[in-house]
């Protein structure tokens, strides 16, 4: 009986020992990761999707008019009449202000009278040169006197000329009264108003030509060569010559898309040596004069195209203190971790220049709860992909 017990009270030490030894293991196992029959997370995946992407700028545009003309009267005096409403479209050679014509006139009449006596001693002039041309070659009179008379011609000729000079200038004068636009546009608030005295420096409007109209912005240095490899590589010389090679969407300052794409029109001779840019205008089509000079916005325009190219889902990248991670989905269903270099955003899309390839499955939702080595049960999902290009004029 005691031997008996002695065995039993072994046997019970030995299965106390095993007890403790299968929870400490069980512990471990927990500890690192759960137990190895634990069931596979359901996860969302989506394939890298390998294509020609274009890149796109994108800067801050001011609008501006295609032709400013600051209106100036080209003579002096006292304004009567405006003649445009302002706002409103003028043509070239509508009459937009009047001034007092009384002086002009006057000076006009006068002019003409001065030309009128001239054209009288010039006759005079001639007639004495003609009668007196026969009695010099007869000797019937002296030839000094004959002399003196085609000089007095030709000096009342001279007159004569500076008379209708005059006459001229005085007719340019009074015409210069009827202050008229030189270009076709929208004029600005008028800047003087009637019963003021005006002369060459004042200011009265100012008219904007806006269709088309002229759109600035400002590129970096590195974004200029960019376009210009890519305008050369169509064979064309440079920016000004590539015509509708460099399309141009403008978004305006509600957020909606320009229905009309414009091109570079303008290329800064040079780099702005404090700021790294360089100006850039753009022309666009404004035929229901929705633009208006003094309007911001941004310009877009494609400047490179990106061959085969990788892309993922924005949500399926995780950012972790600078550097940025994927979850790849292995074909034995486990999850790797994966570090990537992040290109540009497209869309919903980022742009993977290093860290994956082609065709690889990566996690979509709940990245930052995996961990590397788990079973994943995964479910595939779909990458939305839209492209929107701004249309020509007529389309």
């Amino acid at each position: 009986m005691l031997v008996w017990t002695r065995n039993f009270q072994h046997i019970r030490r030995s299965t106390l020992a095993v007890a403790c030894l299968l929870l400490l293991l069980a512990a471990c196992a927990k500890k690192q990761g759960g137990p190895v029959n634990a069931a596979p997370v359901q996860v969302r995946v989506a394939t890298v999707e390998q294509r020609d992407v274009p890149l796109y700028g994108d800067w801050v545009a001011t609008l501006d008019g295609y032709v400013n003309a600051q209106i100036q009267p080209q003579v002096s005096g006292y304004l009567i009449k405006q003649d445009y409403r302002e706002g409103s479209v003028v043509h070239v050679g509508d009459v937009l202000f009047e001034i007092d014509p009384r002086p002009f006139q006057a000076t006009l009449d006068q002019t003409e009278g001065q030309l009128a006596q001239a054209r009288a001693q010039l006759a005079l002039a001639d007639i004495n040169v003609k009668r007196d041309t026969p009695l010099a070659q007869a000797h019937a009179i002296a030839q000094s006197q004959l002399d003196n008379e085609v000089q007095q011609q030709a000096a009342q000729g001279a007159a004569v000329r500076t008379a209708k000079a005059n006459v001229e200038q005085a007719q340019l004068n009074l015409g210069f009264t009827k202050v008229r636009s030189l270009v076709t546009g929208i004029a600005g608030r008028a800047q003087t108003q009637v019963g003021n005295l005006v002369s060459q420096s004042t200011a009265l409007t100012t008219i904007s030509q806006v269709n088309p109209i002229k759109v600035y912005f400002s590129i970096s240095e590195q974004e200029y060569l960019a376009l210009s490899g890519r305008v050369k590589a169509e064979g064309k010389a440079d920016l000004l010559s590539s015509g509708n090679k460099v399309s141009l969407q403008l978004t305006l300052g509600n957020g909606d898309t320009y229905p009309y794409r414009g091109e570079i029109v303008f290329v800064d001779r040079q780099v702005n040596p404090q700021t790294g840019t360089l100006q850039i205008a753009g022309s666009f089509p404004n035929p229901h004069g929705l633009l208006r000079p003094g309007q911001f916005g941004r310009i877009k325009a494609e400047t490179e195209v990106r061959h085969d190219a990788l892309l993922v889902p924005q949500r399926a990248v995780n950012e972790l203190q600078g550097s940025y991670q994927v979850a790849v989905v292995s074909p034995d269903n486990t999850v790797h971790i994966q570090n990537v270099a992040l290109g540009p955003q497209l869309g919903s899309s980022w742009l993977i220049t290093s860290g994956l390839r082609p065709n690889e499955r990566v996690v979509t939702e709940g990245v930052s709860k995996l961990k590397d080595g788990m079973r994943v049960s995964p479910q595939p999902t779909a990458i939305a992909t839209t492209t929107t290009q701004p249309k020509r004029e007529g389309e």
